[in-house]
């Protein structure tokens, strides 16, 4: 009888890989670098195909408000139809859990990254990673599109919020969540090889490859302009401590470099990622990245295969045009534009993180796991994030009299702002949906909800969104609460040249002022403008970034149960006419400076 080494449990990884990359056709070599999107994928799609890999698009789900065990079915439902293929290659499954499991509905959802920044704790990032692999692992998932390690230069930059800051000492620190989502590799381990802990934890991307938030005036998809120095300097040192966790994979980016597409620069992509930096992973494409190389959209979809494999991807995020994209691949492959030395690489890469990600031995989903999804510890987590994340810039127009902390017993509250009640405008985009929306969009607790919880029961909570002048009319209030910023948005969508407070934001907090002591709280993805008028009007201001779920986190602090920590990831400017601005070049005379913030 055959020993069949790449099914043998105990063998080395590398042999395990050389066993079955030398048993596998190329139409299977070629299935394993194509990532489909489960929208398009079946049992017999993955089968026929030999699909390598299955992706849920950013708010795609089995159906609306489905639950970790809906997605556990789905997931494992399309991995028996890998298991059935002829070297029962199991597929590895990806979503985009990039501030926790933040496409299924009840998860526990953690602060977005640049709130992560203010902490500064790299132990808090590591443990936010350990959770969210848990409830990623509880939907069947075994990879995680996260952590994106840019550093944010402009807040102009539509996924600023993704970033956690604009100083790479910051990013470097909190690359700890991929030791949170991996597991810690052993004392030893081969630097660049990729590691994953057990079947609590999922595959990290380290993302997007490189320089994606150094762009041109901040323009998403746009082009870093620098020099190779400053380029290894600000933009590549969060990598190199990925690598060194053992990172499995690396995202590249749409963006460019001095011109030059990522997805097709050689230099970026293999002689210094792979072969300088020693990373022994696998590197994949962003969504449709290829579609978008060449315009009018897409045309030359062959030139995009042939340029972009050749410079280093290895798995190719298609999503849905997986056809034409195995015939055009399986073409240039036959005709040697595409060297099988080139094939061979990437697929032994993606075999090596499938073995050591443990989906051979483990291919279905653990659905032991599915009672931690969005427990009680896990809730506690994100709000203990978002008390640390908070960041006060301004307390007490007299620094004598501070109107922070609020009183728990005051006689009457007014709440207002579009953000008070709005659990979806607290978690923002990547939530539920691609884009993130407004309302009740899944389990949580908003900042109105927080407030009633925390005063006493003989104080009067008075919420109205938008306040008139017959508010103020009656009863006077001891103070307002009035919670203001950005709705929802991602990527180019929320490139913005003006970063003005939106819905009419600071003409709100400004009618409350006026009336009475207020305490303004900007949920935001990264600094906006705020007027000296508006500042020297208010009573206190307090940034809570885009806390996610746990409301009460903000409660915690602003009622004075915990201290504020925050400190600001990003220099805040006094008017977009300064940008870019930050610390330590060009920081011109900032409203408040790079790791500002008060205590009380």
């Amino acid at each position: 009888m055959e020993c069949v080494i790449y099914k043998t449990l105990n063998a080395p990884i590398e042999a395990r890989v050389k066993d079955l990359l030398s048993r596998m056709t190329l139409l299977e070599k070629i299935g394993q670098m194509t990532q489909i999107e489960r929208s398009v994928a079946t049992p017999s799609v993955i089968k026929d195909r030999f699909i390598g890999s299955v992706l849920s698009g950013g708010g795609s789900k089995p159906f609306e408000n489905a639950k970790s065990a809906d997605w556990a079915d789905m997931i494992d439902g399309l991995q028996k139809g890998a298991l059935e293929t002829r070297l029962g290659i199991p597929i590895i499954y990806g979503t985009d859990a990039v501030h926790g499991n933040n496409n299924v509905y009840g998860t526990t959802i953690f602060p977005h990254n640049i709130g992560l920044g203010a902490t500064r704790d790299a132990d808090l990032a590591r443990r936010i990673g350990e959770v969210t692999a848990l409830e990623v692992r509880a939907s069947g998932a075994q990879y995680a599109f996260a952590p994106c390690v840019a550093v944010s230069r402009d807040p102009r930059w539509g996924r600023c919020y993704e970033s956690y800051g604009e100083d790479t000492e910051i990013v470097r620190k909190m690359t700890s969540i991929v030791t949170g989502l991996q597991g810690q590799p052993p004392e030893g381990h081969l630097k660049g090889y990729p590691f994953v802990a057990g079947r609590n934890n999922v595959l990290a991307s380290a993302k997007h490859f490189v320089g994606d938030g150094g762009t041109e005036n901040g323009t998403n998809e746009g082009n870093t302009i620098t020099s190779y120095d400053d380029l290894e300097r600000i933009h590549l040192a969060p990598y190199l401590d990925c690598i060194s966790q053992g990172v499995c994979t690396v995202m590249a980016s749409y963006s460019s470099w001095n011109g030059k597409k990522l997805h097709t620069d050689h230099f970026l992509l293999t002689e210094l990622l792979k072969k300088k930096l020693g990373f022994m992973g696998f590197v994949i494409s962003d969504w449709e990245a290829l579609d978008r190389l060449y315009s009018p959209h897409g045309s030359n979809y062959r030139e995009s295969i042939l340029s972009t494999v050749n410079a280093g991807i290895d798995m190719v995020m298609v999503p849905f045009r997986y056809e034409l994209f195995l015939e055009e691949f399986l073409s240039l492959a036959e005709s040697g534009e595409i060297s099988m030395a080139r094939i061979d690489d990437a697929v032994e890469r993606i075999l090596r993180v499938k073995f050591v990600s443990g989906v051979f031995e483990h291919p279905m989903a653990d659905r032991s796991l599915l009672d931690l999804v969005g427990c009680k510890a896990h809730r506690e987590l994100a709000r203990e994030a978002v008390r640390k994340s908070l960041v006060l810039l301004k307390n007490g127009k007299d620094p004598k009299k501070p109107l922070l902390p609020l009183n728990k017993k005051a006689k009457r509250i007014l709440v207002a702002g579009t953000h008070a009640d709005n659990l979806g405008y607290q978690c923002g985009g990547w939530t539920i949906s691609w884009e993130g929306t407004s309302g009740k969009i899944t389990e949580g607790t908003t900042m109105l909800e927080a407030i009633k919880e925390m005063v006493d029961h003989n104080t009067e909570v008075v919420y109205e969104q938008n306040p008139s002048p017959e508010t103020f009319s009656g009863e006077e209030f001891s103070f307002a609460i009035v919670a203001v910023g950005e709705g929802p948005y991602v990527e180019s969508g929320g490139d913005d040249p003006e970063l003005k407070i939106p819905f009419n934001g600071a003409e709100l907090a400004s009618l409350v002022a006026d009336k009475v002591p207020t305490l303004v709280i900007l949920i935001t993805g990264r600094p906006l403008v705020v007027e000296p008028s508006l500042l020297e009007k208010i009573e206190a201001l307090v940034v809570a970034w885009l806390p996610g779920s746990e409301g009460r986190g903000i409660t915690d602090v602003i009622f004075g149960d915990y201290p504020f920590q925050g400190k600001l990831p990003m220099t805040w400017f006094r008017s977009v006419d300064q940008l870019p601005v930050h610390s330590g070049e060009n920081s011109l005379d900032p409203l408040f400076p790079f790791g500002f913030g008060l205590t009380c």
